[in-house]
């Protein structure tokens, strides 16, 4: 997987997760992580780990541990890897999402 571009260390980018999506009412709004940490590694990368609700299933959640660094004005994202954890408890590798 080749770098990406995005807006921080921690933010999470996997295609079946956006962080807008349209409501019930048809206004759009901003999802929010249910957990997310970040720590700066030695060579100046950042490494993260974020959780959101599934979006189909409430009760299941989207894994997301993503290796992140600034270049120029941004963020290239190094390596993602993304797991889905359904509501009983088994778990999935997310395949790679096609670079932009």
């Amino acid at each position: 997987m080749g770098p990406t571009r995005g807006e921080g260390p921690e933010e999470a980018d996997n295609s079946l997760i956006d962080s807008v999506s349209i409501d019930g009412r048809g206004k759009m709004s901003e999802r929010k992580p249910k957990a997310r940490f970040s720590i700066p590694i030695e060579n100046g990368e950042f490494l993260s780990l974020t959780v959101w609700q599934g979006k189909t299933d409430p009760k299941a959640e989207v894994l997301t541990v993503q290796i992140r660094r600034r270049e120029g004005e941004g963020w290239v994202t190094v390596s993602r890897l993304a797991v889905y954890r359904s509501q009983d408890g088994s778990y999935s590798q997310l395949p790679e999402r096609p670079q932009p």
